[in-house]
């Protein structure tokens, strides 16, 4: 439970918004995309970026193949999915030594309801502990982690927790 709850404070959304222990100043900064090629579709509000992308928000950095962004109208807020071969991501902490890097093969975030999923071979690396399944749900607002079978995953968690330095 406590390699939980530090990835539950320091992490994911940490990783795309910003949380806990994640550069405050994260949040407030402008988000850039860069990739060999867009299509964007006004109409339905949606962007579709591919080959090579990266996605940079303050300290945020996320690499992928493909990302898709969907700004719907109104006040609806938008949902961004990430695929690659890895997909990977980082983000610095206040701690230099408690940075998060991830990787899975799709990442997906809804800002309305501040779920994050990473779905395929994922992983979340703090420090020197690593927490692994085949699906992780982070749930920012209510700051809830879920792996494997409880997010509805087929394999195992795999945990490595590292001793405390004194």
């Amino acid at each position: 439970m406590r390699f939980i709850n530090r990835i539950g404070l320091g992490l994911v959304l940490g990783c795309l918004l910003g949380a806990a222990q994640a550069l405050e100043s994260d949040r407030e900064q402008p988000i850039y995309i860069e990739a060999d090629g867009v299509e964007i579709d006004e109409q339905s509000g949606t962007s579709l970026y591919q080959g090579n992308v990266l996605v940079t928000q303050g300290s945020i950095e996320i690499t992928a193949e493909k990302v898709s962004v969907a700004q719907p109208e109104g006040d609806q807020q938008g949902r961004i999915v990430a695929r690659g071969n890895p997909v990977t991501f980082r983000q610095e902490s206040e701690q230099a030594e408690r940075s998060v890097k991830g990787r899975a093969q799709r990442i997906e975030y809804d800002t309305d309801s501040e779920m994050l999923l990473m779905v395929g071979d994922a992983e979340l690396v703090q420090g020197g502990d690593t927490f692994a399944s085949d699906r992780i749900e982070y749930d920012r607002g209510r700051s809830v982690v879920k792996a494997g079978a409880s997010a509805q995953g087929k394999q195992r968690v795999r945990m490595t927790i590292r001793p405390a330095k004194d």
